[in-house]
């Protein structure tokens, strides 16, 4: 389950130049700006990465402007944990559960999944936050996630589970999210 002492939000390449081609990616953005909103407002750590954004852009500026005061770091490396720079801001977290969101679910995605799920972490995928160029590699991508350990849950599931119950001031404060 997930605990909000315990998990960092990871926000995986939504570059101008690949955001176009993803199936639902109206619908991806406005879950991953939600669930940036709410780990912003509880104080969650954000890791946010841009997959060579020489070549991909930057990203784009719905998901960018929620980021503001934050760097990217810029890979090379598909999976988030190939890339030192990457390593090194987890392990600095401290924290040993990762909440992703990003495209697209069966390369970055799916590579940061399976190897935080190696390294010991556990993993949430969001199903509604995530995504691909195509249906198939899409579900294909969350079915591999979960065989090896990584929780597929959604959006809402994922923020209810943080907050643990209602009534609390961070509850309040998060409502506008939940509704």
């Amino acid at each position: 389950m997930l605990d909000r002492h315990s998990v960092v939000l990871t926000v995986i390449d939504f570059q101008e130049r690949l955001l176009p081609k993803i199936h639902c990616a109206g619908a991806i953005v406005r879950q991953a700006v939600r669930l940036i909103r709410f780990g912003r407002e509880l104080g969650l750590p954000v890791l946010w990465t841009e997959q060579y954004p020489k070549g991909l852009g930057p990203t784009v500026a719905e998901v960018a402007g929620e980021l503001a005061g934050m760097a990217p770091l810029e890979k090379t490396a598909f999976g988030c944990l190939g890339d030192a720079g990457f390593a090194a801001a987890l392990e600095g977290t401290g924290r040993k559960q990762l909440l992703i969101t990003g495209i697209e679910t069966h390369v970055c995605v799916l590579q940061t999944a399976l190897a935080a799920v190696a390294a010991g972490h556990e993993v949430f995928v969001p199903r509604d936050a995530v995504g691909s160029r195509t249906v198939s590699e899409y579900e294909a991508g969350l079915e591999r996630m979960a065989r090896a350990g990584a929780e597929i849950v959604t959006a809402e599931m994922a923020m209810f589970e943080v907050l643990r119950e209602a009534g609390t001031p961070e509850f309040k404060r998060v409502l506008p999210l939940l509704k």
